[in-house]
Parts: C-alpha cells; structure tokens; sequence
C-alpha cells in the first residue's frame, strides 16, 4: 500500500523513469535516445504555444479584484520586479568577485552538436506571441473588467483561468516525468555531467550557499525578521520548490506557487495578480547563477574581472531582456545569449560553456526562481500596503 501510494508521487515517478534510462542508455541506439528529446521537447512547445493565454487568464482573473487600484497596482509591480532583478544582478557581482580567485581554471567541456530532435512542431512560434504580450492581453482584458460592470467578461476571465490551471495541474503536471527525462538524454549525449561536476565543485558549493543566503534574506524580510514567521513561510512554499526542482518549469509549478504564497499573505488574493506577472520575469535564481557564472566565465577567459562600466551597461540590459523571457526550461538562456555576447564580449566558446552550465543547473535555478517569487511577493505586500494607502489617502 505505502508502495503504490509513493508511485503516485510525481518525484517518484521521475527518479524511476530516469534511474531506467541511465541503466539502458549505453544499450540504446541513438534514434532511442533522440525519441525521448524529441517528447520532451514536444512538451515543451506546446508549453510555450500556451504560455501567453495562461498568463493573460491569470492576470485578468487577479486584476478584476482590484478594480480601480489596477493601475498603480501595475505601475508598482513593474518597478518591484526590476529592482528585484537589478539587485539580483548586483549581489552575484559582488558574490563572484569574492571567490573568483579560488575556482579553477576552466576546462572546455565536449558537446555533441549533431544530436538533435528527431521532429519539431512546423509551426514556427511568431515574435508577437510570447508571455509578456500575455501579460499586457491580461492587465487590458483585466482593467477592462475592473472598470466595467460586463458579467460576460469577467465570467470568460474566470473559466479561462480556471481552464488553464486545470491543463497545468490535471494534464502537464502529468508528463513531468517524460518533460524531464528529455533533457537527461541531452545531458547524456553530452557527456558534460561528469566533467561539470569533477572541475567545479568548488564554484556550485559557492553558489549554493550565495543562492540560500540571498533567498533566506529575502523571506526574513518578508515576516519582518521574525525567526518563526520565517520557517514558516519557507514551509507553506517548499513544496512548490520542490515540484519546480523535479520539472525544471516554473510555469507549470505555478497553482502550487500560488497556494503556498498566499498562505504567507495577509491578503491571500494579491498572490493570484503577483505570482502570475512575476513568474516569467522576477526569477532571483536565473538573475544570481547566470551573473555569477558570467563574471566568473569572464574572468577566467580574459584574464580580469569584468570593469564596472561594463557590468552596469550588462546589469541593465541584463534586466530589461527579463521581461522578454519564458519560464519554461531551458527557454531564458537563449534570450540572454545576445546580451552575453553584446555587453560582454562572449566568444562561442564561452557560449558554449554557459549552456551546459544551465542546462545541469536548471532544476535548481527553477527551484530558486520559485521560492524567491513566493519570498518575494511577500515583501511586494509591504511596499504595496503602503503606497496604495497613501495614493488613496491622498485621493480622498
């Protein structure tokens, strides 16, 4: 009984799936190997063709709650997240320039560039489709709703929502074992774990403990420096990090992210208009890890440490290529790779190395994207408490 009920545990079932490749994969032939990429890489399309309604849904549904306060709500959230992100940015600068001269020197790792998928869908994604046009679909179909008395809208709004987080939690949640089991075969085809893992221990551990300081920071002030209200919080949203660890996908953790959020709020509603906006934009794991390994992948191929002048022109172009990402794995690094290349002269190998790094770490910096949006949202209370007193104090 205890057996079949832990089968049914989405962490189970991906360590079995991929405990069963690893044992066959050297007895596969490579056309095995790129059916399974191939899977996940389906999945995570179709992912990517569903963002832009899920978000619209999501944001319309949370911002009819508002009603008149949508504006500035809109204006506030998308100063927070920038500063979040800059900040993120910043604190990786000052982390790396720490432990720079203890990492050893890098070691260029062998990538099969010839594996590929075996299909792709033939619909070719337009540039107008994506999460942030999403986004600004939501706060207009949302405002709209919060200025007018139109019940037709707001009940579309509200089945929308409600359609999409039953696709994410009854039907993609479900696949997270084949999601996963797809960038474990790339993985395996590169033959990077092993190297990754042998000549940069000392770089991952520095990371982990920047990662958990950052994050713990962050949740103590969220509960005001309050030990136990801080354990407490990490609590109700551990299990959303947990989830986004084994899937590797923010947005499809989304629903557990908000649940456990709004336990940590006073107003449990501001989660739904919070998690949803944030979660393909605020990412405190992708903003730290990528500008740590930047200035470290810097350093070691020029011989110095990236100058001010030149982190401050990447930290804001850095910042603003946030809101033109997908919380989806693997989808944000090749957004930020033009920025890589532009503002720090990333040559292809240095590209090449970053990509492997992210494709090994995505789990946890899916994990640490979604705790500090949770730990995070909790502090966007506190600022919009009180900026929404004053604005209307003052409007009175």
């Amino acid at each position: 009984m205890i057996l079949l009920s832990s089968l049914r545990h989405r962490g189970m079932q991906v360590l079995l799936v991929v405990i069963f490749y690893l044992s066959f994969a050297s007895f596969l032939p490579i056309e095995v190997h790129k059916a399974f990429y191939t899977v996940s890489l389906l999945i995570k399309d179709v992912l990517v063709w569903m963002m832009p309604v899920t978000v619209a849904m999501f944001i319309a549904y949370a911002i009819c709650s508002f009603q008149k306060q949508a504006a500035l709500f809109v204006l506030v959230i998308l100063f927070f997240e920038a500063l979040s992100n800059f900040s993120s940015v910043w604190y990786a600068f000052l982390t790396a320039n720490m432990v720079s001269s203890a990492l050893p020197a890098i070691q260029m790792p062998s990538i099969d560039q010839s594996f590929e998928a075996l299909w792709r869908l033939p619909l070719v994604k337009p540039s107008f489709w994506s999460a942030d046009k999403g986004a600004i679909i939501g706060l207009c179909l949302g405002c709209i709703s919060a200025f007018s008395s139109n019940q037709t809208l707001k009940m579309v709004i509200e089945r929308g929502k409600n359609f999409a987080e039953w696709i994410l939690t009854k039907v993609f949640a479900r696949l997270i074992p084949f999601f996963v089991l797809g960038f474990i075969v790339q993985i395996y085809q590169a033959e990077i774990l092993t190297q990754l893992i042998v000549h940069y221990t000392v770089l991952l551990s520095w990371m982990v403990l920047f990662l958990a300081i950052y994050l713990g920071f962050v949740f103590l002030l969220g509960s005001k420096f309050s030990l136990l209200s801080t354990l407490e919080s990490l609590k109700n949203i551990l299990p959303a990090g947990g989830l986004a660890f084994i899937s590797g996908c923010s947005m499809s953790t989304m629903p557990w992210t908000i649940k456990g959020t709004a336990k940590n709020l006073k107003d449990p509603n501001l989660a739904n208009a919070v998690i949803p906006a944030t979660t393909n934009i605020q990412q405190v794991g992708d903003c730290i890890v990528n500008s740590f390994l930047c200035f470290l992948i810097y350093k070691h191929f020029y011989g110095v440490c990236p100058s001010l002048g030149m982190w401050i022109q990447f930290s804001f172009a850095f910042v603003l290529a946030r809101f033109a990402t997908s919380a989806i794995l693997g989808g944000a690094i090749f957004v930020m790779l033009p920025v890589y290349e532009t503002y720090l002269s990333f040559t292809p190998e240095m590209i090449m190395i970053i990509l492997a790094f992210n494709v090994v770490l995505d789990p946890l910096v899916t994990a640490c994207n979604v705790i500090g949006n949770g730990g995070l949202c909790q502090v966007f209370e506190k600022v919009w408490n009180r900026i929404h007193q004053k604005a209307f104090k003052t409007t009175d």
